[in-house]
């Protein structure tokens, strides 16, 4: 016992232990390894380094918006002549990143709250019993009164008077001259772990050049754009949209590599179709347009009235996307770390194709594999028997 404990400390205290490499001439084996070997250093440098930039940090962009639309609109309804600037137009006021600019309405005006027929359809009625007073609908626009109108066939409401009536859209869209509107957007971002700051006034774009230039694919930094080119590159055509309204998404990416001249870090423009008056295939009859109700307060006398507009109009979201990255020592390490780590698998693969795949595995796997035989065990013990024996004088 005192010799196995003896030779245990001794083998743990002096001895060195390395793995045993074995040179195998094969060629299954050799083409096996290399191709796996081949496979991982494409992966580390085509996916990890060039397309992911594993050697790079990243920061995400925060950022500001900043809108301005200009235009006139003329419409003459009903003999009366009306001009619309962006004050009339823009919903709210201007300066949001997500707005709405007015295509298409419904005006109603002289309302003012009183008694009045409902329209047709809404509170149809044969006697005083089909309208419950107080009673109303949640379609409807105001509270029953108990009367039956008999020359309207319909319920007595409680409500703004004249009711609107918005059952026919104006066709064509009222203020198609919406689409020679124009629209400024100024944006900056800021990478704070970094310390960059960029806007979309890039290098070039200053006063002179804003007054005379529109985006356009020949023109892809110019921060004005029209609002029929907007509508066009979204997927919908401006005669549609501008009946019933819709939305339309304007993305600005930032995504930029920090490793070159901060100049060539630069906004890319997308625009997506949000949704629209049933063009696409994903809208529904249920949920055709955008629209929504305006309504403008006065007094006249003593008396409260209100212009109320139903408003079909393009609903415009400037949506900021940025990305940037930038050398740094660590991630660069620690992806050239994990594909040496990787290339073990050529290894692994290889001892299987070697050990139990190929017909001479077992004059292979003793090649690489030492085995203590039962002999060399007994002539250890043997051996340690005889240094602890006494010696017979």
């Amino acid at each position: 016992m005192k010799c196995n404990f003896s030779a245990a400390l001794s083998d743990f205290l002096f001895e060195y232990e390395t793995p045993r490499l074995v040179l195998v001439k094969s060629k299954r084996v050799g083409i096996v390894c290399r191709l796996i070997q081949l496979i991982v250093l494409a992966y580390i440098i085509g996916w990890v380094f060039i397309y992911e930039k594993g050697y790079q940090i990243s920061d995400t962009a925060i950022s500001s918006v900043f809108t301005k639309m200009k235009g006139v609109g003329y419409t003459e309804v009903n003999g009366v002549e009306r001009v619309w600037d962006v004050s009339d137009y823009v919903f709210p006021d201007q300066g949001d990143s997500s707005f709405v600019v007015m295509t298409n309405y419904i005006l109603t005006p002289g309302q003012k709250q009183g008694k009045c027929p409902a329209l047709p359809g809404k509170h149809n009625c044969q006697s005083d019993k089909d309208c419950e007073k107080g009673d109303y609908k949640r379609t409807g626009h105001g509270q029953m009164t108990g009367k039956c109108v008999q020359e309207n066939k319909t319920c007595e409401i409680f409500s703004w008077c004249p009711i609107e009536n918005d059952a026919v859209i104006p066709d064509p869209p009222l203020l198609m001259s919406a689409e020679n509107y124009t629209l400024f957007i100024k944006n900056s971002i800021t990478f704070p772990d970094f310390g960059v700051v960029r806007s979309n006034l890039v290098e070039g774009v200053d006063n002179n050049y804003i007054r005379h230039c529109l985006y356009s694919e020949s023109d892809p930094f110019c921060p004005i754009f029209r609002l029929g080119d907007i509508v066009t590159m979204s997927g919908f055509t401006f005669s549609q949209i501008a009946s019933e309204g819709g939305a339309i998404g304007i993305l600005i990416d930032w995504t930029c590599d920090l490793d070159w001249q901060l100049k060539h870090c630069l906004p890319v423009y997308n625009f997506h179709g949000l949704y629209g008056n049933g063009n696409k295939e994903d809208d529904s009859a249920a949920s055709m347009g955008y629209n929504f109700r305006n309504a403008k307060y006065y007094m006249e006398g003593e008396v409260e009235k209100r212009t109320l507009t139903k408003v079909f109009g393009i609903r415009i979201d400037v949506l900021v996307r940025g990305l940037a990255r930038k050398f740094d020592i660590i991630p660069t390490l620690t992806a050239i770390g994990s594909g040496v780590g990787i290339f073990g698998v050529a290894t692994v693969l290889g001892d299987l194709v070697l050990l139990y795949v190929l017909p001479r595995r077992n004059f292979y796997k003793n090649k690489k594999f030492k085995n203590a035989s039962n002999d060399e065990e007994k002539s250890v013990l043997q051996r340690c028997k005889t240094e602890t024996e006494p010696v017979k004088e």
